[in-house]
């Protein structure tokens, strides 16, 4: 059984095609018999519209799925920036559709404001992906290319997302209601299959292709671009096809005119000398007819019902930013398969495909035979239990990466390794106050320190005086320290004697689950080291150390590096997870240079696989909230209020990512307390939508409709749009 054709359940995927909601308008555009699909009654035009749509959300979701990291590792922002921006954008794209109806229905028609807004959004792609390129310009040239790039995209794919659906149903003869039923079920499929491939491909390309020397985020914001310019000229390709309905007016703005009508007419005869009116829109009715007025008040009732659902959406778009953050402190390898961090986002619109079937088909239907009265507003509640208690999960696993990260330094300290690369064993000891020997046993020969040794300061920087005992000879060396920092000692041979240098080990932070290495050259000529990178690392002779590299996860059996003598492979074994590495390039045997390895810091503990409850909660969520919530909402309202709605439930996910960026920026708490305080937060919300629902009266659809007979559904408005999932709207 196909899961998304329409069945006798109330749980319909495709809402705005109910034959029960939508009367019929009469047709304002000339019919002409338009080329079917292989002598069926599905309209050749839609082939071009849905693979259209395949490539556009390819293109966004391949773009956002990579955002997050850009901000963070190439633009150099902080995690809190980061985010900030991040919702910024997703909320930006929720307001613009508001305006691309209003385009399409008052000017230009659905047809040409698609055609227009996808040149947009073709030149914001091309500006974004711009900005990725490590060689135009320095960062304030990447960050103004990047927010110009992301406000075209803003307004392209905001501006297309009312009209796209809506024309693809234009394309049907009322006759064949049923096929374009199906077509919307086809044509959500397409928005579902562009997101799973592009949040699964451009992390890929992200990060196993490199780019000057790093991530390639260039490619990964190009192809999505590519796709998007596939995306205008497939759709462009069908223009023949089309039947383009004229723009017939813009009922979202009607209703907010007659609003604001009826709110001034009512304060400007406060005095009392006019008869009380039963309702405030009353006020309106000196200006506007009965029956919008009588429209406008059932959609209020709706409305209200909207005021705590942003909370909602602020927690389920966090999936492309907290917790993406989370996942680059987690270990990506799955045994069979190793996931980049910005590819765990996958999970949510694959689980969506296998959650819709599920919910509707078997777990609702098991619910009604136990008796149980499941309304839509109880389901939403339940979606919003299901979202807190993700956020629950997400807590209790950041406290959990937190407590297997190693400890950062205090205040007025400082954590110090030792690294002896003499030929014999060396026994260090602090001077001070009280002798402060680092280890009780001596330090041998290249010994593999298990960790740093905490060191105390008595301001924010010291002198420390160190005592090395080698060969029963002693010798003393002074070091200057500052607080909160790592260092290594690095102890090497001095002629006869040894001698030591303080390295600053403060950029062993690793990011983007990626590894982190630097090498020591104890060779007498620079070598040059090829990390598989655009550009080499080049080490100094005599004790050189270079500089920290950051590359991918994965075995390194033989890095190519040469000096002006000759070239040889260092056997660099495998580099894990978010681990920090020393290299020493030694020729002590006759096999001729090799790698010594010393691990810094441990590779990422807690596996990956422990974000899946949390992604599987908040989905499981989302299909109870979302669909549901769509189709509770169109039930309620007339029909000649759909889009308006469609337009105040945009609003909803714009003002819910507007939260996200307030707390990001302004709450200070860390990630963990973050996570809680949403969680607590929405859970009030449902408190208080719970008891709002309980006291709503449901209307029955002969009261939203009134006497108007039921026909075959048409599309009503451009803020019309079947898709039964928020995130790929």
């Amino acid at each position: 059984m196909n899961p998304f054709q329409k069945n006798d359940s109330k749980e319909t995927l495709f809402l705005p095609v109910s034959t029960e909601e939508v009367p019929p308008r009469p047709p304002s555009f000339p019919e002409k018999p338009s080329p079917k699909i292989c002598g069926s009654n599905y309209p050749l035009s839609i082939v071009f519209i849905v693979v259209n749509e395949f490539c556009e959300r390819f293109s966004y979701y391949g773009m956002k799925a990579v955002l997050t990291l850009y901000f963070l590792y190439f633009l150099h922002w902080s995690e809190n920036t980061s985010t900030s921006v991040y919702h910024a954008f997703s909320s930006l794209c929720y307001f613009t559709p508001i305006l691309g109806a209003a385009i399409a229905d008052s000017w230009l028609g659905k047809f040409k404001t698609i055609i227009y807004l996808s040149l947009v959004y073709v030149l914001g792609h091309v500006i974004k992906s711009m900005g990725a390129l490590p060689i135009l310009g320095g960062q304030m040239l990447h960050t103004v290319l990047s927010m110009v790039g992301l406000s075209l995209i803003a307004l392209g794919t905001g501006g297309i997302k009312p009209c796209v659906a809506a024309f693809g149903g234009d394309q049907f003869e009322e006759k064949h209601a049923e096929e374009r039923t199906r077509y919307f079920s086809v044509f959500y499929l397409s928005i579902n299959a562009g997101s799973l491939i592009s949040t699964f491909v451009t992390p890929m390309l992200r990060g196993d292709v490199q780019c000057f020397g790093k991530d390639c985020y260039a490619l990964a914001f190009g192809v999505p671009g590519l796709l998007m310019l596939i995306a205008l000229v497939v759709f462009a390709m069908g223009s023949k096809l089309y039947r383009k309905p004229p723009p017939e007016g813009n009922i979202l703005n009607q209703v907010v005119k007659c609003i604001w009508f009826a709110i001034s007419s009512r304060f400007k005869n406060h005095s009392g000398d006019n008869p009380k009116r039963e309702h405030w829109l009353d006020w309106a009715a000196e200006k506007y007819p009965k029956q919008l007025i009588m429209d406008v008040k059932a959609l209020t009732r709706v409305l209200f019902l909207y005021i705590p659902l942003p909370m909602f959406w602020a927690l389920l778009d966090q999936q492309g930013s907290r917790w993406t953050l989370q996942a680059t402190r987690m270990n990506g390898n799955l045994g069979f398969f190793v996931l980049q961090p910005d590819q765990m986002q996958v999970l949510n619109p694959f689980l969506v495909l296998i959650f819709i079937p599920l919910f509707d088909l078997v777990i609702y239907r098991l619910v009604s035979k136990c008796g149980i009265n499941f309304t839509s507003l109880r389901k939403m509640a339940v979606g919003m239990i299901l979202a807190c208690l993700a956020f629950a999960v997400a807590a209790a696993v950041e406290i959990k990466i937190n407590e297997m990260a190693p400890h950062q330094p205090d205040s007025q300290e400082i954590f110090l390794q030792v690294l002896n690369l003499a030929d014999d064993e060396v026994k260090v000891t602090v001077l001070g106050d009280e002798n402060n020997t680092l280890l009780a046993e001596s330090i041998k020969s290249f010994q593999n320190m298990p960790h740093y040794s905490k060191l105390h300061l008595k301001t924010k920087s010291q002198n420390f005086h160190f005592q090395l005992k080698y060969h029963n000879v002693s010798v003393y060396t002074d070091h200057s320290v500052e607080e909160k920092i790592w260092y290594t000692l690095i102890i090497r041979e001095d002629g006869e004697s040894i001698s030591s240098m303080m390295v600053k080990d403060e950029e062993n932070k690793t990011s983007n689950g990626m590894t982190a290495m630097r090498f020591v050259n104890t060779l007498h000529e620079k070598v040059n080291v090829s990390l598989g990178t655009d550009a080499s690392l080049i080490v100094d002779e005599d004790y050189g150390v270079s500089a920290y590299r950051t590359v991918q996860r994965g075995e390194y059996p033989a890095v190519h590096c040469r000096t002006k003598k000759e070239d040889f492979s260092l056997n660099l074994g495998l580099l894990d997870f978010g681990a920090v590495y020393l290299f020493v390039i030694t020729n002590r045997t006759n096999q001729g240079p090799q790698a010594w390895k010393m691990e810094y810091m441990p590779a990422n503990k807690m596996s990956i696989a422990w974000q899946l409850p949390q992604y599987a909660l908040v989905t499981a969520g989302e299909v109870m909230f979302s669909v549901t919530g769509l189709e509770f909402s169109y039930s309620q309202a007339p029909s000649s209020m759909k889009s308006v709605l469609q337009a105040a439930w945009l609003l909803t996910v714009a003002v819910g990512n507007i939260i996200v960026l307030i707390v990001a920026q302004f709450s200070g708490l860390a990630q963990w307390a973050e996570f809680i305080l949403f969680s607590c937060l929405l859970l009030v919300v449902c408190l208080i939508f719970s008891i709002m629902g309980y006291y709503y009266v449901p209307l029955k659809p002969g009261d939203v409709q009134g006497s108007a007979d039921k026909q075959t559904p048409q599309i009503q408005g451009n803020m019309i749009n079947l898709e039964t999932k928020k995130t790929k709207f």
